[in-house]
């Protein structure tokens, strides 16, 4: 019989909070998604993969807008979105972890609007890349909006929801010659007080973005 592999969650330095690098500004517009570009679907799904070794250059502003739009972004009328959501609660909102400050992905009007003007890269994770690649996702679930669910409908279905945001994520990723990993070695209390949420907001999942240290990028 094989050996559980158990995870330590031993303090490790520099996990806290950095001063914000840079200005941050109170909400960034994000263009509209392009439609047209990427992989066929069948080709994407081929290159999806993790990855954990990451450059610091930071994805454009077109990147960034392509990237939020493809993991939960409206995609028709009513409000819809490009991942599924029991009962469309759309409970899981996404927060972005920038350089310059803590975000929160307006899914409505395609922006982000800061939450809070630190670097909270360091504590979405213990692995040693986590504060050196231009950007982290964090997947908080909002339990009020699942008021009329019981408990333990709450925890699967968001993390349901959670996961398919992070396959949406790593599509896109491999589809945009991108690198990303989904992470699940987080202390969340610590990351929810880092990010000053409430009592009803837990991050479920990290989800590191950025370009592979391998990438061939073209002429």
């Amino acid at each position: 019989m094989s050996e559980v592999k158990r995870l330590q969650y031993q303090p490790i330095t520099g996990l806290l909070p950095r001063p914000a690098s840079g200005e941050a500004d109170k909400h960034i517009d994000l263009p509209a998604p392009d439609m047209s570009g990427g992989l066929p679907l069948m080709g994407a799904l081929w290159q999806r993969r993790s990855t954990r070794s990451f450059t610091e250059e930071a994805l454009s502003t077109r990147q960034l807008g392509d990237l939020l739009w493809a993991a939960d972004g409206v995609s028709r009328e009513g409000g819809g979105r490009t991942a599924p959501s029991p009962h469309g609660l759309n409970e899981i909102d996404i927060y972005v972890a920038l350089p310059q400050g803590l975000y929160r992905y307006d899914t409505a009007h395609h922006r982000l609007i800061l939450k809070r003007a630190i670097d909270v890269r360091n504590p979405t994770g213990y692995q040693d890349f986590v504060g050196l690649a231009p950007l982290d996702l964090i997947f908080v679930a909002n339990y009020s909006r699942m008021t009329g669910l019981v408990p333990q409908q709450r925890e699967v279905f968001a993390a349901v929801s959670a996961g398919a945001i992070a396959q949406n994520v790593y599509l896109y990723c491999a589809s945009a010659g991108l690198g990303t990993v989904a992470r699940g070695w987080l202390n969340h209390r610590a990351l929810a007080e880092a990010m000053s949420l409430n009592e009803d907001e837990v991050p479920l999942l990290a989800q590191t973005v950025g370009f592979p240290v391998d990438a061939v990028k073209p002429q």
